[in-house]
């Protein structure tokens, strides 16, 4: 029998947008710092405020438990952890604090993080890369050669995400990899936000060219030495955009 009868399939997405819109009003409101570190949020004000069961306000406690920024105790509440606690590699996270009144300092540290990672994993990449890969590289960066004239900047970062994933991928590093989300957001972040020029920087878009140019000749000094020039620039470009 259907467990999940008219009644039922009404019910699920009603209660995930509740849940989903109490995560995405209270997520925010933490990471921005509205709630410091300590504060505890009772479970009946939350459910008053948001006008929401309890059953909404443990889900959306629950995915937030799972970021570590919160803590659940009984006849405590939820408090909210203390920021070097909280999993700042979650994309969600991330997005939420380039979404707050931080954004310029988080973006310098996550930009830090890229220009340690994604040198070496773009020389890694030159050893590894299979043909496949190599031949995504070319494309892409073909691709937003193409698209970094006319302001067409949602059509690049597409193509500007897919290349830098490529890269981190082909170093054959499982570690790299995975920080495909977390690099993907910044760039994201960094668009959505208007911390780029109008049209990406046009040394930015060739030395992406020479990257994928290096990874298919093999040359690791030259494909590590490339990415650390777009990391650099990337900084560079902070600087100006959001001292």
């Amino acid at each position: 029998m259907d467990e999940q009868g008219p009644e039922g399939r009404g019910q699920r997405p009603r209660s995930r947008g509740l849940h989903d819109r109490v995560l995405e009003s209270l997520g925010p409101a933490i990471t921005a710092g509205d709630y410091p570190p300590g504060t505890v949020l009772r479970t009946d004000e939350l459910e008053r405020r948001y006008d929401v069961s309890r059953t909404v306000v443990r889900e959306a406690v629950r995915v937030l438990e799972s970021m570590h920024l919160v803590e659940s105790r009984r006849r405590v509440g939820v408090t909210v952890r203390p920021t070097e606690e909280w999993d700042v590699f979650d994309p969600q996270v991330i997005r939420w604090r380039l979404a707050g009144p931080d954004r310029p300092r988080q973006l310098r540290s996550l930009t830090a993080l890229r220009s340690a990672i994604e040198p070496a994993a773009a020389g890694l990449a030159a050893e590894h890369a299979t043909p496949e890969q190599c031949a995504e590289l070319t494309e892409h960066a073909l691709n937003m050669v193409a698209t970094s004239r006319g302001q067409q900047l949602p059509a690049y970062l597409i193509h500007d995400v897919a290349f830098h994933r490529v890269i981190l991928r082909a170093s054959g590093n499982e570690m790299f990899a995975r920080l495909g989300d977390v690099v993907a957001e910044v760039l994201t972040g960094r668009t959505q936000h208007r911390v780029m020029f109008s049209d990406p920087d046009p040394e930015a878009v060739t030395l992406h060219v020479r990257v994928a140019e290096a990874v298919r000749a093999g040359d690791a000094e030259a494909a590590e030495r490339y990415t650390r020039e777009i990391t650099v620039g990337a900084l560079r470009e902070l600087d100006i955009l959001a001292p």
